[in-house]
């Protein structure tokens, strides 16, 4: 019976497959691997509301950007990127997330539903329900006599006002300490009489609807209550749907779709891992939700752009230190500073004596060698006495800087923990080295590597696109 169902899912994809080739043509090839004009539909339209507002100099655009990105990703491909563990888990996540609303367990997410039914049941007894609301003034388990008079005294003061007529929502949003329900008036959900301390369940439960209580000590203070509503608990299929939304929002769907996973890998008797089953389960679900493979695709290729991208150019970029000069030296009427930088040292200290010895140290320090001089030269357990920070900044990005070289701004706010501060450097009215504008440097040589790597990629890899399906692109 197993092997005709599975016989009768991989019979519906390759129909499906079959199909979708009938009425989606090949637009492009591009390292072997084709692409239909679905899939590029798909990825161009994400870029506008509709597909009336693109133009075909926008599809003609595009066709460049997509062999660019298909190249990418084969480049990932042909190293291997696809095989790191690290990959694979983040890919899987996303998918599995995808999946997961076509497949559910749902005996087991019926009798989660029933059991927590159940326990309210318990919880609930012969009483009622009640949805009151509360204005609380919080008070520690040690409070001071001092402090519990004290509170006695607003409490009773806000209960004065509310019985002479004062709003007790309003009273509740602007005075009560427990915040969670103050934004609501101080309205608590529907609650059992077990869910509560037994000092504020005596007293909620012996009021009427519209009654409201005096102020009540509890171990988390004094409460004034206000009933709202009184019910009996509602028979199961009343309250079913309820309960199933709340659980939903906890992760109950997800818990019963992997419960349906974990016993269609148990029914096979060995036969499947749960790896198969969701490759079993993707089958199915883009044969019902087409659109999902591309979803799906887009992903796998996405976190793999990324890595290729990240590994085979951005972070080499990045690291390159003597490429990065060069092309600083070659760039350099390009960055241009409209106003002076201070480029330099702040620092703070716990002691007059502390301060000199760190403003001596970093004197004549280029870059930021001087955090490292640091390290060396001053006690290990100094490091809660001092606080040394590099950087570049312009008028108004440091207050320190602003204070002492650029003499504008107010004096430093006071710090009772390091009092004693400075600054170590100079003020440059055009950058001078690349660690002057190295953020923007290394952004715009990442930029020109990236160039490069496609230009390489383009002569590495082949690629041919149909024009005559490309001018079928959203119009058929």
């Amino acid at each position: 019976m197993k092997r005709i169902a599975i016989f009768g899912l991989l019979a519906v994809c390759c129909l499906t497959g079959w199909s979708q080739q009938e009425s989606d043509p090949v637009l492009m090839t591009v390292a072997g691997r084709e692409v239909t004009r679905a899939e590029f539909e798909y990825s161009l339209n994400k870029n506008y509301e509709s597909p009336s507002q693109v133009s075909e100099q926008d599809i003609k655009d595009y066709v460049d950007l997509y062999v660019n990105y298909r190249m990418k990703v084969q480049a990932a491909l042909d190293a291997k990127l696809d095989t790191l563990s690290s990959f694979q888990k983040e890919y899987r996540t996303y998918r599995d997330v995808q999946l997961k609303s076509f497949v559910y367990d749902s005996l087991y997410a019926d009798s989660i539903v029933r059991n927590v039914y159940d326990n309210i049941k318990v919880s609930v007894g012969d009483s009622d329900l009640v949805r009151v609301s509360h204005i609380m003034l919080y008070l520690p388990q040690n409070a001071s006599d001092d402090a519990v008079n004290a509170a006695k005294v607003r409490i009773d003061s806000i209960y004065a006002a509310l019985q002479g007529g004062a709003d007790f929502a309003e009273l509740a949003r602007t005075l009560s300490d427990d915040r969670g329900t103050a934004v609501n008036g101080g309205e608590l959900p529907w609650i059992g009489p077990a869910q509560v301390i037994p000092e504020f369940r005596d007293a909620a439960w012996a009021l009427r609807v519209g009654q409201m209580s005096e102020p009540v000590l509890t171990p988390a203070g004094y409460h004034i209550i206000y009933m709202n509503e009184r019910k009996k608990l509602e028979p199961f299929d009343e309250k079913r749907a309820e309960i199933q939304e709340q659980l939903d929002k906890m992760g109950l769907r997800e818990d019963a779709a992997e419960h349906m996973i974990a016993r269609m890998v148990s029914e096979s008797d060995g036969k499947l891992s749960r790896e198969d089953v969701l490759q079993q389960v993707q089958a199915k679900a883009i044969s019902e939700k087409p659109e999902l493979r591309f979803l799906i695709n887009e992903y796998y290729d996405g976190l793999l752009l990324y890595e290729a991208s990240n590994r085979l150019v951005w972070q080499k970029a990045a690291s390159d230190e003597a490429g990065l000069d060069r092309f600083f030296q070659a760039n350099k009427a390009k960055y241009q500073w409209k106003a002076p930088h201070f480029r330099g040292y702040t620092y703070r200290a716990k002691s007059k004596v502390m301060a000199k010895r760190i403003a001596k140290l970093l004197k004549g320090c280029k870059a930021d060698e001087g955090l490292e001089l640091l390290k060396q030269k001053l006690p290990a357990d100094s490091v809660k006495a001092v606080r040394v920070h590099f950087g570049v900044w312009k008028k108004g990005d440091n207050t320190l800087v602003d204070y002492l070289k650029f003499k504008s701004g107010k004096e430093p706010k006071q710090n009772k923990v390091l009092p004693f501060y400075g600054v170590v450097g100079k003020v440059l009215k055009q950058p001078k080295a690349l660690i002057d504008v190295k953020s923007q440097v290394v952004s715009d040589y990442q930029a020109q590597k990236e160039a490069e790597w496609i230009d390489g990629l383009r002569k590495r890899y082949p690629f041919t696109v149909d024009e005559a399906v490309l001018a079928t692109v959203n119009k058929h």
